[in-house]
């Protein structure tokens, strides 16, 4: 299924809240956060073996690249934000 039909309603609200741009953006951080809640679940069961307080090497890579991926997107944000209130002034 697409995530467009998936998350239709959280579009909708972000969409017209902070325009299209900025909510599909805003979606995509709740989509990432699940993935990264997912993931501590899933850390549970899968600890390391050197390390059991620690999730498994694969896992916390996985954990790093979504929350780079999420400051990205922020940044982006940020801009977009900095940039419409620019336009108004």
């Amino acid at each position: 299924m697409s995530i467009f039909h998936d998350r239709r309603d959280e579009l909708e609200k972000y969409e017209f809240m902070m325009g299209p741009a900025r909510g599909r953006l805003a979606v995509t951080l709740d989509a990432l956060t699940d993935a990264l809640i997912l993931i501590g679940q899933h850390g549970v069961y899968c600890a390391s073996n050197r390390n059991p307080s620690k999730p498994a090497l694969d896992l916390e890579t996985v954990m790093n690249e979504i929350n780079g991926a999420k400051e990205l997107i922020q940044s982006v944000m940020q801009e977009l934000e900095q940039a419409r209130e620019a336009s108004r002034s």
